[in-house]
């Protein structure tokens, strides 16, 4: 525990300098709010005025819903649906509760594959337009990229943001969203929970880590800044999260209450900068989280339910007017102080305008009619955050047509042309950390013979996966001959010892590392593997900070995600097919001192 209080300590510090030292300089203007005629106000205004209290209510939530149609799911979707929420399916959900909107999740069954997506998504639009006063919804995902995202292959996976990060590129990263914007677009999908704007200045964050563009909040801004652009250029609504910043946690918002214990002062250099620029840049929604910042608000309540922190600051002070989402009110982080009939209540209370993923939604939805009923939440506060629902929707499009042609899906989604701007934006993040003997790039005359061994996690996104099988694959690709042997994030000592077997008669031994504590049994793989002889080459697949706890390894690199985008990106380097472009953008501090640091923010090596 002292180390990792020093740890992070020393990385406030360090950020903090650095971050005053471009503060007065690098924070962007607010950009001016985007014009709208007054005639569409007044048009969204008498829609308005003629819904029942009931049906103002339901179009704050976005509420979840299980199945892959939306009149027809499976017979376990349907059961499910009546389990948590008394209806069989969205059109159902819709006709009940008037929802405002729908969010798509793969456990939810909801996107098997681009097509059915799409079908999934008009038959929300034509339940949403059978209703008496018909709105269409606005249907919302997670596709983050990297580790978080929701519909997988044949879309197209860009790298994550620590990743694009790693490029550097505000355009490439640009490039990444609009492709990725693009492809929602097409199926139906028209507000992303994305990019991640905290700044994550601590290596044991549990939450975000990988999520985040990296360390410095110059870089972060400048990088959501162009993917909140690239995202919008593509017709749909980039959200920026987690505000007021979760960048410096070590407990997990889904689980527990994180406690940010930034000053005033450090929250204005280090984790406001991603907002100013996400807003400058003209973001549609803001996404809140459930931690508390007592320097922003002494109650301690969490962000999300928070005056002080929402009006006071986000609308206020950053002049801040489009639409504020909840994070999932089932996470354990907002449900800690106060029950779920009245989180709802107090979000609404607070500023928020959509109310995300209750755990009950009949429960969350009759608090916030009861506290209407009974004057506590006026007719005009709702009629106020509806307004700036009604107003995303008309940007987006979707009171004209809210339908997306089906048939043209597959000439959208995962095409040809943006896989290949995928492989060549992942082709410039991976990190080459050390090489001391000058092993990489491997040369084919003289390493032919590639043992692939390490951490398996389940594959994130939808894509193809395992990592061991797509980097020997990836190798077989670039002409050497590669086996690959799934040894775990937590080998045993008889998979350590299979391993080392194996790499009998290798040429050189590719470990791929996940996120290596202190105690973790992959140091012990890793130090057999070294003492085998063989040349050892280790790859971390996500957190950059394992080389902190490797030794004698004869070179190793950080590639960020083990989706397959980022392994085949991370061969191609290895092989020499790529040159090492990627540079760290958090810093590496020494396992055993992590008051020093051993690599800092901007390094990475090169070939000669």
């Amino acid at each position: 525990m002292h180390d990792r209080n020093l740890s992070r300590r020393t990385l406030l510090t360090a950020t903090a300098v650095a971050a005053g030292a471009v503060a007065t300089t690098a924070l962007p203007a607010l950009a001016a709010p985007t014009a709208v005629s007054s005639g569409t106000k007044d048009r969204l205004k008498r829609l308005i005025s003629r819904m029942s209290i009931e049906e103002k209510v339901g179009q704050l939530f976005v509420m979840r819903v299980y199945g892959h149609s939306a009149t027809d799911p499976d017979q376990a979707d349907i059961d499910l649906n009546l389990e948590e929420m008394g209806v069989r399916n969205a059109a159902e959900l819709i006709a009940e509760y008037h929802v405002g909107g729908i969010i798509y999740f793969a456990w939810a069954h909801n996107t098997r594959d681009p097509e059915q997506i799409a079908g999934l998504s008009n038959g929300i639009q034509r339940a949403a337009l059978d209703q008496r006063n018909p709105v269409p919804l606005l249907i919302s995902t997670d596709q983050e990229h990297g580790i978080v995202a929701r519909v997988g292959k044949p879309a197209t996976l860009m790298p994550g943001a620590m990743a694009l990060g790693a490029g550097g590129s505000a355009s490439a990263a640009r490039r990444a969203a609009q492709i990725a914007g693009g492809e929602l677009a097409a199926m139906g999908i028209v507000q992303n929970y994305a990019p991640v704007a905290d700044v994550n200045i601590n290596p044991a964050n549990p939450v975000i880590g990988v999520r985040s563009f990296g360390a410095d909040p110059a870089a972060v801004a400048r990088m959501v800044a162009a993917q909140v652009k690239g995202y919008q250029s593509a017709g749909i609504a980039a959200t920026s999260k987690h505000f007021p910043g979760h960048g410096d946690t070590t407990v997990d918002s889904h689980t527990g209450i994180p406690v940010i214990t930034h000053t005033r002062q450090e929250w204005e250099e280090i984790d406001a900068p991603p907002f100013r620029a996400a807003i400058a840049a003209g973001i549609d929604s803001i996404m809140t989280a459930h931690i508390q910042f007592p320097a922003l608000d002494a109650s301690n309540d969490p962000a999300t339910l928070s005056r002080p922190i929402l009006t006071g600051i986000l609308r206020e002070e950053l002049g801040y007017d489009g639409v504020v989402v909840t994070d999932a009110l089932n996470m354990e982080g907002v449900r800690e102080k106060y029950g779920d009939h009245r989180v709802p209540v107090l979000a609404l209370l607070a500023g928020v305008d959509q109310l995300l993923n209750p755990p009950d939604l009949a429960v969350a939805w009759n608090g916030v009619l009861d506290a209407v009923r009974s004057g506590e939440i006026t007719e005009d506060r709702l009629d106020e955050s509806i307004l700036r629902i009604f107003l995303l929707k008309e940007k987006l499009g979707l009171f004209r047509d809210p339908f997306v042609p089906q048939r043209e899906v597959g000439r959208r989604v995962g095409t040809p042309a943006h896989l290949a701007a995928a492989d060549r934006i992942a082709e410039r993040t991976t990190t080459l950390l050390t090489n001391p003997d000058g092993l990489l790039p491997l040369s084919r005359r003289s390493h032919r013979e590639v043992l692939v061994v390490g951490a398996d996690p389940a594959s994130p996104s939808g894509t193809t996966g395992p990592p061991t099988a797509v980097l020997a694959a990836a190798f077989g690709e670039v002409g050497f001959t590669a086996t690959a042997l799934s040894t775990g994030t937590a080998p045993s000592s008889a998979k350590i010892t299979e391993a080392v077997a194996a790499a009998q008669g290798k040429d050189v031994v590719v470990v791929g590392t996940y996120n290596v504590s202190a105690t973790s049994s992959q140091r012990t793989l890793v130090a057999r593997l070294v003492a085998t002889g063989v040349p050892v080459v280790a790859l971390a697949i996500r957190n950059p900070y394992d080389i902190a706890r490797l030794d004698g390894v004869a070179a190793a690199l950080a590639a960020y995600s083990w989706t397959d985008v980022e392994m085949r990106a991370a061969v191609r380097v290895i092989a020499g097919h790529a040159d090492p472009r990627g540079r760290l953008p958090v810093p590496v501090q020494r396992a055993d001192d992590p008051s020093q640091v051993l690599f800092p923010v901007g390094h990475g090596l090169s070939y000669p």
